[in-house]
């Protein structure tokens, strides 16, 4: 194969530009997606128990408390499992180290969100002990 003068070769060349942005969204989703869903389970689960327990309530719209508690921790604890199996599908399957520097800045950015959101998982799982042990109020 015979190659222009000027040129640079490059391996992303050929994946077309939809994929490219989707490539983006899902590495952001990867690295901040654990993150996020440990901020809304906190302000979620624990500030409507803050709300409705400084109110004298023990349901909030006819739904005990501690059910809505219970699905605003399920919820964000299943999308934080998403975003590490999907970092780790990333980092282990995808983004194979070639010397490329964008490749090796996304392969750091994957390994620094199986840190994050390993440690969303485990304070979101904490935060479900904390619900099973404790009372709402």
């Amino acid at each position: 194969m015979s190659r222009q003068t000027g040129s640079t070769s490059r391996p992303d060349q050929d994946i077309p530009e939809p994929a490219r942005r989707i490539g983006r969204w899902l590495l952001a989703f990867a690295v901040l997606g654990g993150v996020a869903a440990w901020a809304v389970h906190l302000v979620v689960a624990w500030g409507v128990v803050e709300l409705a327990c400084a109110r004298g309530h023990t349901d909030v719209a006819g739904v005990p408390l501690k059910a809505v508690v219970a699905v605003a921790t399920a919820v964000p604890a299943l999308v934080a499992a998403a975003a590490l199996l999907t970092c780790w599908r990333l980092w282990s399957r995808h983004l194979r180290d070639d010397g490329d520097r964008r490749i090796g800045r996304a392969r750091f950015l994957a390994h620094l969100g199986l840190w994050l959101d390993g440690l969303a998982v485990l304070m979101i799982v904490f935060g479900a002990v904390a619900v099973v042990v404790f009372p709402p109020c």
